[in-house]
């Protein structure tokens, strides 16, 4: 877990400048990755009648789409590594338009998982992590709140898209709103074109100094050769590793951070998605109707909007940024509390009051999801790291909704859904939280252990130095 204040990209980060032109867009970038498979939920109980199909069926599009986007990580993090964050992101909005272009045409529940699901959701990948890597290359000391004002581009498309969507829906029905869809999300090209490569900007290394300094001249040439040397010897040992090993960090799995976080957000995740991909059919299931249903994901969203970039603010402050990961598992327990407490919430009313403080627990965790990553990895390994995570939570991430789903249909009530999505919150939150605070102090006891090591080597040192200044002492009065 490296401090927050330190490391390893080998240069400095401006900390500004382009950089936010970078966050603006992976704003939308990410904003799209995020809210777009929510946003279609609006069209599931039209399609879902269309096609005669169940509720856990009708759930599948967003679980492909999601689970793909997750799946499409080490994909996507192998091409940023090669190629950098704007290429990516540009095919990725290409991949997503097309995508929607295809679905329009759909005959069958099945196309809507190949084009919406697979193909939107690879589009996706490509769009989500390029976004989030490119901003740990352009800030350090203020990254949390760079991270927290990107991710804020969910809410604020989601708050778009849902009335947007009922309104595509009412004037051209399903197929023509995903074609206007697909056109919209070549928006992402655009964001992509924002993404430059950082201007890398390497502290200049000490001259040789004036005439007659031959000494040090000597020494600092030493030691240029030796980092060359050293650097040719890493070049030929990348040169023996498989191409994945080049681009993909696999020694993250010996990182006792990273499987903290892996081993909760798997979890987690069962849970994360469902609640919000079913609060607008839950409200229609009450008899709530179509635009009154979409308010909620708007209210939802206009929260979630607010609270992100909060939650950045208060995750770069000296009191929160060095136990930031405390902050993250308040917020998953705090999202895990909301789902339980929305069955006993009644009427239209109380459909509000959760959308509320669902939209507040869910910016918290989502503004935090890859900051923390980035804390326990550090910015240098990140794009790996989120790499690996995505493909293993493919699996949460594509199985949670038709699970809840099926719950709903074997119940024929929302509310059993709800508690299992809070049991799948509560828990690992928890879990998060105890795993960390044994975390914090083992990493504590083992910077005690270095700092005492270092001092027992400088002690040697100056030992040794004497030693041999007293041998030379010695042999020149001798």
């Amino acid at each position: 877990m490296p401090p927050a204040a330190t490391t390893s990209l080998g240069y400095s980060p401006p900390d500004g400048g382009w950089g936010w032109a970078v966050v603006f867009g992976s704003f939308i970038s990410i904003g799209f990755s995020y809210a777009f498979p929510k946003s279609l939920t609006i069209y599931f109980k039209e399609i879902q009648e269309y096609f005669s199909v169940s509720y856990s069926e009708i759930a599948w599009v967003s679980s492909v789409m999601l689970a793909s986007m997750y799946a499409g990580g080490p994909v996507s993090s192998v091409l940023v590594n090669r190629y950098g964050s704007r290429p990516v992101v540009m095919v990725g909005g290409v991949m997503v338009g097309t995508a929607m272009l295809l679905a329009s045409f759909g005959t069958s529940i099945m196309h809507l998982y190949l084009c919406v699901g697979l193909i939107g959701g690879f589009g996706l990948a490509f769009n989500l992590q390029p976004a989030l890597t490119i901003i740990g290359t352009y800030f350090q000391v203020k990254r949390p709140l760079a991270n927290g004002l990107a991710m804020t581009g969910s809410p604020v498309i989601l708050s778009t898209l849902a009335p947007l969507n009922q309104f595509l829906f009412d004037s051209f029905g399903w197929r023509g709103s995903f074609l206007i869809l697909g056109s919209i999300c070549l928006n992402c090209c655009v964001a992509g074109s924002l993404m430059r490569p950082v201007t890398k900007v390497v502290p200049p290394k000490p001259g040789p100094g004036p005439p007659g300094c031959n000494g040090a001249a000597a020494e600092e040439d030493t030691r240029v050769q030796s980092e060359n040397l050293q650097t040719e010897e890493a070049k030929s040992e990348s040169k023996s590793q498989s191409c994945a090993e080049r681009f993909i960090d696999f020694s993250l799995f010996k990182h006792r951070g990273f499987l903290i976080y892996l081993v909760g957000n798997v979890v987690l995740f069962f849970g994360f998605f469902a609640p919000v991909v079913f609060l607008a059919p839950y409200a229609k299931h009450q008899g709530i109707d179509e635009y009154s249903a979409a308010l909620l994901l708007t209210i939802f969203a206009l929260v979630d909007m607010f609270i992100r970039p909060v939650t950045g603010f208060l995750g770069n402050t000296k009191l929160v940024r060095p136990k930031i990961q405390y902050f993250f598992s308040f917020a998953v327990s705090y999202n895990g509390i909301c789902h339980l407490l929305c069955p006993l919430l009644p009427g239209y009313a109380g459909l509000v009051g959760y959308a509320v403080i669902l939209g507040l627990g869910f910016g918290m965790v989502s503004a935090l999801l890859f900051e923390v990553l980035m804390d326990l990895v550090g910015a240098h390994r990140f794009s790996s790291a989120v790499g690996l995570v995505t493909i293993i939570e493919c699996g949460p991430v594509l199985l949670g909704p038709p699970i809840s789903g099926a719950l709903v249909d074997a119940y024929g009530d929302y509310k059993y859904m709800y508690y299992a999505c809070g049991v799948f919150m509560l828990a690992p939150g928890i879990f998060l939280f105890v795993m960390h605070y044994f975390n914090y102090k083992k990493l504590e006891e083992e910077q005690r252990q270095s700092v005492a090591v270092e001092m027992r080597t400088s002690e040697e040192t100056v030992q040794l130095n004497m030693s041999q200044s007293d041998k030379s002492t010695n042999k020149a009065h001798g």
